[in-house]
């Protein structure tokens, strides 16, 4: 059994680690979000992408303010670029949210 002081000394801590797949959920939550918007708004080709873009970008900006206090680093693996990396699943699922909530003229 690892004492605190070896634990914290670890590289990546697992409680770290599970507080993280938080952030993940966050972001996916903002993609789905942004997809009904861009669906319900009737918005096509580039401004639909747009949207998902400003999204990214509005929910990385408030987790790097709120959670991580300007230092990502301290607290994701990969620092600023894992967090604004929207990865690839959100794409897919703000293109799939999109469509479901599209509205036809």
């Amino acid at each position: 059994m690892s004492t605190t002081a070896e634990a914290a000394a670890q590289l990546i801590y697992p409680a770290n680690v599970q507080a993280n797949a938080s952030l993940t959920t966050v972001k996916f939550l903002s993609s789905c979000f942004a997809g009904a918007a861009a669906g319900i708004l009737g918005l096509e080709n580039w401004l639909g992408f747009a949207l998902f873009l400003a999204s990214t970008i509005l929910t990385s900006v408030c987790i790097y303010t709120i959670n991580c206090r300007g230092r990502p680093a301290k607290y994701i693996q990969g620092g600023l670029t894992e967090l604004v990396n929207p990865g690839q699943d959100n794409m897919f699922t703000f293109v799939l949210v999109w469509t479901l909530f599209y509205v036809y003229d």
